[in-house]
């Protein structure tokens, strides 16, 4: 694996067909939870990818029976608690999504067991995003007492209307990965055991495919998440404010005692 690579401890690496470059979140017993390390990997991998003369497609998966089970307990008490953190983390989470959404290079994204936090982030703005039918995706921001910033306020209402992103941006209700694709939320439906040989499938095509015309394409068609900048700046804004709140502090202590919130 070229050197460009070698620094990253929470990403793995390897090159399953001529032109693609799969990258599996990894951490360990914690069904890829998106740690301090992992969340600042996201933000930088897409710049490295976007750098790579030898990718011309980018699988994103996770090591196991997951994708990620979304934030960290430590790196969120650490934002709660500590100015410098929250200021980074906010930085860093405005890098993962418009990184992702400038890297020319086309995105696919393969989802089983759970998809939440930064890796579901990733995970809906690939430019196709493929899932098993039980797969269980979350935006978990509301529970956890702050705002939906990042990703959510700008491509869920793209993706499967105001209707569909307001109930479970709101409530924070799990759906599963056949209701993700019936609402349009996602691309694609596969099976588990069919899952990375789809996303291959799909990543191979992309890969042999006109590479200037399907990053221009990209590209292009980016300009709408791009237009909905103000949109996200302040949902990122809100979200990192919330932080600072009673609200969040109730929302990860519940988590972390695995109860139920008493936000009022």
């Amino acid at each position: 694996m070229a050197d460009r690579y070698a620094r990253y401890e929470r990403l793995k690496f390897d090159r399953p067909s001529d032109g693609v470059l799969r990258i599996m979140m990894s951490n360990p017993g914690r069904l890829n939870a998106a740690d301090a390390t992992m969340h600042r990997e996201l933000a930088e991998i897409w710049r490295d990818v976007d750098a790579d003369p030898d990718v011309r497609c980018v699988i994103l998966t996770g090591e196991g029976i997951a994708f990620s089970a979304g934030g960290d307990f430590e790196m969120i008490q650490q934002i709660v608690d500590d100015f410098e953190v929250r200021a980074r983390t906010m930085r860093e989470a405005r890098d993962i999504v418009m990184n992702i959404i400038d890297c020319q290079t086309p995105v696919v994204s393969a989802m089983r067991g759970v998809a939440v936090g930064a890796g579901l982030v990733c995970g809906l703005l690939a430019d196709v995003s493929i899932a098993t039918p039980d797969c269980r995706i979350i935006d978990g921001h509301t529970r956890l007492g702050v705002a939906a910033g990042d990703h959510a306020a700008i491509v869920w209402p793209l993706l499967c209307g105001m209707a569909k992103a307001k109930y479970y941006l709101l409530t924070c209700d799990p759906l599963n990965g056949a209701e993700a694709e019936r609402i349009g939320l996602i691309s694609l439906l596969a099976e588990d055991a069919d899952l990375d040989a789809r996303a291959l499938e799909v990543a191979a095509k992309l890969a042999n495919g006109a590479t200037r015309a399907i990053a221009w394409t990209k590209h292009t068609l980016n300009h709408w998440l791009r237009s909905a900048g103000p949109a996200f700046d302040a949902s990122l804004a809100l979200e990192f404010l919330a932080f600072t709140g009673p609200e969040a502090a109730e929302g990860l202590a519940s988590h972390r005692e695995k109860r139920k919130p008493k936000f009022v």
